[in-house]
C-alpha cells in the first residue's frame, strides 16, 4: 500500500490538463452492453475504478483491450449475467450493468453495491424504476435477481434526483418498448454525456440536462466510438489547490460551465479566475475570504467538491458554514484535518470552519475518495511534512494526481508504505 509525502508551502505555477471523467466513463462503458460488437472509448482515465469495471465486463464474457487513454471492448461474446459481490462491493458504479443487461438479455444478477462509506445511497430507486418498466426483481442472499421478457416504457418519478438511478433507467429505457419519462431526473453533466453517447448509438432521448428526460425505446442500438468528457471534479480540485497556495495555474481541457457553482464560490473566496481558449486560469489570493456553501444536486454546489472546499476554508479569514445536503456521512475528513490544526466543529449536517493562520503537517489517513484529495490539499498548504495514508481511495478517482501537482511545483512524492 502506498502513501503520499508532502512538504508543504510551495507555490503552484504552470499549466496542466485534466483527465477524462471517471463518473462519465463508468456508465459509458456499461452502455456498451446494450449492443453487440466492438466499442471504442477515448480519454478514459487510468484509475482503479476503471480497472474494476473492465474486470467486471470481462467476467460477463466481454473482450477488452486498453492502451494509454483508449478503452476497447467487444460485447458480442457476453454470455454471463452476474456482477459478483467481490467486484461490486469495491465500487458502487458496478450496479450500472443492471439496466443494460436486463434490457438486452432480459436477466441480470447483481450484488448489492459497496463503495465509499459516505452514506447509505440505497438503490431502491433503480429497482422501483425497473419494476415500473415490467421487471421482476427479488433480493436473494445479497443479490438482486432481475428478469423481464421485454421492458416496457413507463412514467417514472424519482423521489430524489439520483445520478446512478437516472443512468441505469436511461440505458434500460433505450431498448424498452414505448416511451419512458423520467421525472425529477438528475441533471449532472455526466448524465448529458451518457445521453449524447446513447444518441450516437441510435437512441431517441430528449431533455437530458433537465429534470425531465424522455426516452423513446428502439429495437436495437449500434456500437460506440466516443470521447469521454473531462473530469470536472479533478478540475475543481486543481482550482482549489491553486487558490490555497497563492498559485497561478492554467487548467486545460476542462468545461468551465460544468463548475459554475464552484467558480462563483472561489471568486468570493478571493481567487482571480479568467476563462481562456480551452482553459481556465486561477490565481490565488494573498488572504482567503470565508465563504458559506450548501451542497445540492447539479447545478448546485457539488457534494464531490465539499471536502476540498472545506480544506480551502481552513485557512480563510473568518468563519464559514458548510452544509452537506446530499450525503449524510460525508464529514469523515474533519477529524484528520483537525490533526493538521484546522478549527472545525460539526453540528449534524453542518460544519463550522474557523480559519487558522497556518496548518502544520502531520500523518493523516484518507477515509474516502474526495476526503483523500482534501487531505492532499491541506498538506500542500501546511508547514513541514504531511503523510497521507490509505491513498488507494485517491487512485479510485484521480489519475496520477501527485504527478500533476509535482509538475506545478509541489514537493510531493508517492512511496510504498
Amino acid at each position: 500500500m502506498d502513501k503520499i509525502i508532502i512538504h508543504g508551502g510551495k507555490q503552484l505555477k504552470g499549466s496542466i490538463r485534466v483527465s477524462g471523467a471517471k463518473n462519465a466513463a463508468l456508465p459509458l462503458i456499461c452502455a456498451a452492453l446494450l449492443a453487440p460488437g466492438p466499442h471504442r472509448f477515448s480519454n478514459v482515465p487510468s484509475l482503479r475504478d476503471i480497472d474494476t469495471i473492465e474486470k467486471l465486463l470481462a467476467s460477463l464474457g466481454a473482450k477488452t483491450h486498453r492502451r494509454d487513454d483508449l478503452f476497447e471492448i467487444d460485447t458480442t461474446t457476453v454470455d454471463q449475467f452476474e456482477a459478483p459481490y467481490d467486484m461490486v462491493r469495491t465500487m458502487r458504479a458496478s450496479v450500472l450493468v443492471l439496466g443494460p443487461l436486463l434490457a438486452r438479455f432480459g436477466r441480470a444478477r447483481v450484488s448489492l453495491p459497496g463503495g465509499c462509506a459516505i452514506g447509505a445511497r440505497p438503490i431502491n430507486l433503480h429497482i422501483k424504476g425497473l419494476e415500473a418498466m415490467g421487471a421482476e426483481i427479488e433480493l436473494d442472499h445479497g443479490y438482486l435477481n432481475a428478469r423481464a421478457k421485454k421492458l416496457k416504457g413507463a412514467r417514472i418519478h424519482l423521489d430524489v434526483p439520483t445520478v446512478g438511478g437516472t443512468e441505469n433507467l436511461m440505458m434500460a429505457a433505450a431498448l424498452a418498448e414505448g416511451k419512458t419519462v423520467l421525472e425529477n431526473a438528475a441533471c449532472e453533466p455526466e448524465i448529458v454525456d451518457l445521453a449524447r453517447a446513447l444518441k450516437s448509438m441510435g437512441a431517441h432521448i430528449e431533455g437530458e440536462g433537465t429534470d425531465t428526460i424522455a426516452i423513446d425505446g428502439v429495437p436495437s442500438l449500434g456500437t460506440l466510438d466516443y470521447q469521454v468528457m473531462p473530469d470536472r471534479i479533478e478540475a475543481g480540485t486543481l482550482m482549489v489547490a491553486a487558490t490555497m497556495n497563492q498559485g497561478d495555474v492554467r487548467i486545460a481541457g476542462m468545461i468551465s460551465a460544468d463548475l459554475d457553482a464552484l467558480i462563483a464560490k472561489l471568486r468570493q473566496a478571493g481567487a482571480e479566475i479568467t476563462m481562456e481558449e480551452g482553459a481556465v486560469r486561477v490565481r490565488g489570493p494573498r488572504r482567503i475570504e470565508a465563504v458559506n456553501i450548501i451542497t445540492r444536486p447539479h447545478p448546485g454546489f457539488p457534494t464531490d467538491m465539499q471536502a476540498q472546499f472545506m480544506a480551502l476554508m481552513t485557512l480563510a479569514k473568518g468563519a464559514s458554514v458548510i452544509t452537506e445536503n446530499v450525503f449524510e456521512n460525508r464529514f469523515m475528513h474533519v477529524c484528520e484535518m483537525q490533526r493538521l490544526g484546522a478549527d472545525i466543529t460539526i453540528d449534524g449536517n453542518t460544519a463550522i470552519v474557523k480559519g487558522v493562520r497556518k496548518l502544520l503537517g502531520a500523518p493523516v489517513m484518507a477515509t474516502d475518495l474526495r476526503a483523500s484529495a482534501s487531505l492532499v490539499l491541506c498538506g500542500l498548504a501546511a508547514e513541514n511534512t504531511t503523510e497521507v495514508k490509505r491513498i488507494y481511495h485517491l487512485d479510485r478517482g484521480y489519475e496520477r494526481l501527485e504527478e500533476k501537482l509535482r509538475h506545478l511545483g509541489a514537493d510531493i512524492l508517492r512511496i510504498p508504505e
